[in-house]
């Protein structure tokens, strides 16, 4: 990756896996309308906004709600998520992430991290990587959710630097899409974002990215 000056990172499924903590919120909601709700009904509804995850929810219980009792179950939503969140530690991150993202400081690249989740930050604090970035960019400060490009390209102003000089790196295709509509020099893939054609780069894990940089 010569000429690569900095790197965005997502989230969830790159840095810390929150899935678990999604699904739990989410299978608590679901629950208390009587609505069945399992992980395979989950990983289908990755990359939704909330309001479109709980919209097809309901869709499964064939349930009606008013507006307003769907703004009071996304609330609950985002409240129990918030609990499950400040379970989270150290403890929750790969030893490996640390350790490459201090190798990557190291050697002179500057960090983002870009995600939609308005509990980035409070993963990031909670996991204890918070001071390993440079720069964050979450749902505070996005209107539009991948595939379109804004978290990260706000993540690369933060760093103050041109997409062209960063790399990012996404779990899904989404992301990759984004990515590669942003006009990020390169697209490093991991889980579902590998098998897209806008990835430059396949990563097997996070630490494989420490053999690609040459700065």
């Amino acid at each position: 990756m010569t000429g690569t000056r900095g790197i965005v990172f997502a989230l969830d499924g790159v840095l810390v896996d929150t899935d678990e903590t999604s699904f739990r919120a989410w299978a608590t909601v679901a629950s208390r309308l009587g609505i069945a709700f399992g992980r395979d009904d989950h990983d289908r509804l990755r990359g939704l906004s909330r309001t479109e995850t709980l919209d097809a929810i309901l869709a499964l219980g064939d349930a009606d709600v008013s507006r307003t009792e769907k703004e009071l179950l996304a609330d609950e939503r985002s409240a129990i998520h918030r609990e499950l969140v400040r379970g989270l530690s150290p403890r929750d991150v790969d030893p490996a992430v640390p350790a490459l993202l201090a190798d990557l400081r190291a050697r002179g690249l500057r960090l983002a991290v870009a995600s939609a989740s308005r509990s980035s930050r409070m993963i990031l604090e909670r996991t204890g990587l918070r001071d390993r970035f440079d720069a964050v960019s979450d749902g505070a400060n996005m209107s539009r959710r991948e595939p379109d490009p804004e978290g990260l390209l706000r993540a690369a102003d933060l760093l103050a630097l041109p997409a062209y000089q960063c790399a990012a790196v996404v779990s899904t295709r989404e992301g990759a899409g984004a990515a590669h509509a942003g006009g990020f020099g390169e697209v490093l893939g991991l889980g579902d974002a590998a098998a897209h054609p806008d990835v430059t780069r396949v990563l097997t894990s996070v630490a494989g990215i420490a053999a690609l940089v040459s700065v």
